[in-house]
């Protein structure tokens, strides 16, 4: 605590000292002919002796530039814009104090374009200083997948067999959908990503050491789905529908809208997906002398509906106001069929019995977010608040007969029946405010957030002995959990010469959450669980330009995961009667500490070197139940320590002016260590690959092709569970038409059927060997139409004038 209190006072110490160094700004204002703001306009500052570029800005909605951090010298300016001549603003001395250019007029170009449509399409993924941007929509692959599989493609991100997320090896993925935190764990979490489609998701960000800004929580960063929202002026909107085929059928269908003009812009859309998700699984295991061969096929039916909606209102000169809701209803129908044959451990020994449950279970899933925004910016300073409530109603009712027969599988030795209702509450408060302004040539800010998590999480269990259900006082109980967050940062960027940059902030979150488990007998009663603790969040970046186009960046910080009600409620959720999992009330949150050196070369080819190191790790477990020999369970416990050593590499290839190829691989050593005494030891190391690639290919008269796959070598998840090697390959086809309005895609996805995972897990004489497969290997087809008017327009906040974005550059 007083390490990090002390990196704590030298960051705030260090920005002010680092201030003091003679630093100017440098603004102007870029006009058309007819003295109307030319926005989003380049404005490359460059050094006067060598021509070398020093800075990049573009003019905001107001044609306003300013270049921030500019040491004595002399230079000059070059400003492009789409259909416009370029303009060149030269001698410009700096010495003593700011200067302010006045105002600048393009001149249109002389070379038409009213004939012409341009069309800037994204690259599959953008590596930038803060984060690495996924852009789904720059796939034809992605047709027909869910938010679930899409990650399974993302750069550094791994899903694991129990559909459990990490970035660059680490665990603990704060998610985000628009900006907005995501209050969703586990199963709840899964079934809301598989309920996104492809065609509903423009881009993920994935940001891996999140600066002061961002809450602390979350071990290995945020992911942040961003759906699609048009910002085309006048009536606009699009409509698509796939059909994805392997060993169950799959399909969607969604239609998004927006209307704007200069006072307000009108966006929604809606969703509707449905089919069987496919699920196989088999483990073989020993432990106490027993042999366990266990078979699980999984088959969920579930049909999702998804709605947006969301107005931003220019209320007056850099100011918009704005609301945004989105509500979900998830309706799901579980068959899982589980086989467990049961015998010595010896290998030559006879079948003793089997186990046949055959789960049934219902559900249906619903939860709305709304928000309330105002934004102010302008280029001095900003001002952004929002308000925020998220509420979630989970619904699931589960029956579950176990029956033993003897080995020929003919004759019933024994049966029971459970049934389980699980009904879960979920309430989120958040009010949030960032405030940031020009301070000493850089920019200061500061702000606060507030949160409120409020689960009530009801476990109801009944015994059926003859067919009339019979409530189980002893194995039922409710669990309440409250977290409140009080939260607060400063931070100061700025750029410190022509070569050096910096960011530093620090964050402070007090944390007071009470987990209370009622049980319904007075002899099962717990003492609740209280956490009450504040946390120090440090955070710097160093950046160095070591020539044009080539940086070097260094960053530090510090974040936490704090264990959510998921992993808290200690339920016991059955498979079968012999295969369940539970959770652990007396987890402490893990504290990660992060290190990241990156270099970008030629703009295009990111490197990253990282290092991790996180106490109190929380994992997944798995190991023999104390209560009966047969019995198995996966738990959560805190590890030790993880240490994670890895290396990014992102590499955008063109090969020709028709086929382009990105390359994306991650190399890290993972540690686990963790010793909770009677022999139950874990000391495992690994060193895992993986390899994501895509190649596109321009083909002539609207058609174009896409080869992409991954890899990965073996592995660890979560804390004991080694993975084998996995890969995949896909392959995509497009055809554009009616003026590009309408696109057909055409997917073929692990076409050599290599995704199934495999591994084994050895933790405190239970010895694990396990396989699974869910259905990856299809075929998918997707139609999409955009109508309406599709040309973008800028607004005036002075006069009220929109201007055609076919002069907008950059």
């Amino acid at each position: 605590m007083k390490t990090n209190l002390l990196l704590g006072v030298l960051i705030i110490l260090l920005a002010p000292s680092l201030a003091n160094a003679q630093q100017y700004q440098v603004k102007g204002l870029i006009q058309d002919e007819n003295n109307e703001p030319v926005i989003y306009s380049n404005v490359i500052f460059l050094n006067a002796v060598d021509s070398s570029m020093v800075k990049i800005e573009a003019t905001n909605d107001e044609g306003e530039f300013l270049i921030a951090g500019v040491s004595a010298g002399d230079y000059f300016i070059k400003i492009s814009n789409l259909g416009y001549e370029d303009l060149i603003i030269p001698d410009i001395s700096v010495s003593s104090q700011d200067v302010d250019l006045g105002t600048y007029n393009l001149v249109v170009s002389s070379v038409q374009l009213e004939a012409a449509t341009v069309v800037a399409k994204r690259p599959l993924i953008e590596v930038k200083p803060d984060k690495t941007v996924f852009n789904v929509q720059g796939t034809i692959n992605a047709v027909g997948e869910d938010g679930l599989a899409l990650l399974r493609k993302a750069p550094g991100v791994l899903v694991d067999n129990n559909n459990s997320i990490t970035v660059l090896g680490r665990s603990g993925v704060l998610f985000y959908v628009d900006g907005k935190r995501l209050p969703l764990a586990e199963e709840e979490l899964t079934n809301y990503l598989r309920s996104l489609t492809a065609e509903q998701i423009d881009r993920i960000d994935i940001i891996s050491n999140p600066g002061a800004k961002y809450e602390a929580e979350g071990n290995a960063g945020i992911i942040d789905i961003r759906l699609k929202r048009n910002e085309n002026h006048g009536a606009n909107g699009g409509i698509s529908t796939t059909l994805r085929q392997g060993k169950r059928t799959r399909y969607n269908a969604s239609l998004n809208g927006n209307y704007r003009n200069s006072l307000m812009n009108t966006f929604g859309s809606i969703s509707y997906s449905g089919g069987i998700y496919y699920e196989d699984i088999a483990f073989n295991s020993t432990q106490n002398g027993l042999r366990l061969m266990e078979s699980t096929v999984l088959d969920q039916d579930r049909k999702n509906i998804n709605l947006r909606i969301g107005t931003d209102f220019y209320v007056a000169k850099n100011q918009t106001f704005g609301f945004l809701v989105n509500t979900y209803t998830n309706d799901l129908k579980n068959e899982t069929d589980t086989r467990n044959v049961i015998s010595l451990q010896n290998p030559n020994a006879s079948v003793d019995s089997i186990l046949i449950a055959e789960n049934n279970s219902t559900g249906t899933n619903n939860g709305s977010t709304f928000n309330l925004n105002y934004v102010f910016d302008n280029s001095n300073q900003s001002l952004n608040v929002d308000a925020d409530y998220g509420r979630y109603r989970n619904e699931n009712y589960y029956i579950q007969p176990n029956t033993y027969y003897d080995p020929t599988e003919t004759n019933e030795l024994t049966s029971i029946t459970y049934e389980n209702d699980t009904p879960v509450e979920i309430d989120i408060y958040t009010f949030k405010v960032d405030y940031e302004t020009n301070f000493l040539g850089g920019k200061f800010g500061v702000g606060t957030k507030l949160s409120q998590v409020k689960t009530d999480n009801g476990f109801l269990f009944y015994n059926v002995p003859e067919r009339v259900a019979v409530f189980d006082e002893r194995r039922s109980n409710i669990f309440v959990y409250d977290e409140k967050v009080y939260a607060g940062y400063v931070s100061y960027n700025r750029t410190l010469n022509e070569k050096w940059s910096l960011s530093s902030g620090l964050r402070v979150e007090q944390t007071d959450a009470t987990g209370d488990l009622q049980a319904f007998r007075s002899d099962l009663q717990e003492d609740p669980v209280i956490l009450d603790y504040t946390n120090l969040f440090p955070s710097l970046g160093l950046t160095y330009q070591v020539s044009q186009g080539n940086t070097l960046a260094f960053n530090i910080g510090r974040r936490i995961n704090r264990p959510d009600y998921n992993v808290l409620n200690p339920f016991e959720w059955q498979l079968s009667e012999i295969s369940f999992s539970k959770g652990n009330p007396n987890l402490q949150p893990e504290i990660v500490n992060n290190i990241e050196l990156g270099y970008t070369l030629k703009w295009r080819y990111n490197f990253k070197l990282a290092y991790s190191v996180t106490t109190d790790q929380i994992t997944r477990l798995i190991g023999p139940d104390d209560r009966d020999v047969r019995a198995n369970f996966i738990n959560w416990d805190n590890l030790a320590e993880q240490r994670i050593l890895s290396f990014n590499l992102s590499a955008p290839v063109g090969i020709t002016d028709k086929l382009n190829s990105y390359f994306n691989a991650n190399l890290y050593h993972q540690d686990n260590q963790a010793d909770y005494g009677n022999g139950q030891v874990i000391d495992l190391q690994t060193l895992t690959f993986t390899l994501y690639q895509q190649h596109s290919y321009t083909l002539p008269k609207g058609w174009s092709a896409e080869l992409s796959g991954w890899y990965t070598t073996p592995g660890i998840w979560g804390g004991v569970f080694k993975y084998d090697s996995q890969w995949a390959l896909n392959l995509g086809i497009q055809k554009k038409l009616l003026n590009d309005q309408m696109n057909v895609k055409l997917s073929f996805n692990d076409i050599f059927f290599q995704s199934w995972w495999s591994g084994v897990s050895e933790f405190n004489g239970l010895i694990s060997e396990g396989r699974g497969q869910q259905d990856s290997q299809t075929v998918a087809l997707s139609v999409s139409y955009n109508f309406g008017n599709q040309k973008v327009k800028s607004r005036n906040r002075k006069t009220g004038i929109e201007d055609e974005a076919g002069r907008v550059g950059g």
